[in-house]
């Protein structure tokens, strides 16, 4: 089992990335799928959610500005990110909903500098 996300970077405050996940698990068009992040000093949490049948959710610090969506047809997880502000500085992840312990990947570091 792997989930490699992959996109992030250092971008100024505004500035857009989008970050990719490629997950290699069974049945993953079955799977609910959701965005993560651990800021320095705090804990990780779930910021956007995309169901199998395609349904989205966001934390109210992203929504409006964030984008999850999933491509089945080879297992990509996406989060495009807009309006990005210095306190989305965290380490991205991603994961099934609810996440499973043994399925976190590395993460990608987002750094948005003002």
């Amino acid at each position: 089992v792997q989930l490699q996300a992959s996109g992030g970077g250092v971008v100024h405050t505004g500035g857009s990335l989008r970050l990719s996940c490629a997950a290699s698990i069974s049945r993953f068009r079955f799977k609910h799928m959701g965005w993560y992040r651990q800021a320095p000093g705090k804990q990780r949490e779930l910021i956007a959610t995309v169901t199998a049948l395609g349904s989205t959710n966001y934390s109210d610090s992203v929504k409006g500005r964030f984008t999850i969506s999933r491509d089945n047809s080879d297992n990509t997880v996406y989060l495009q990110m807009n309006s990005l502000k210095p306190e989305d500085t965290a380490v991205y992840y991603c994961n099934v909903v609810p996440s499973q312990i043994d399925y976190w990947g590395q993460g990608t570091q987002v750094t948005v500098s003002s």
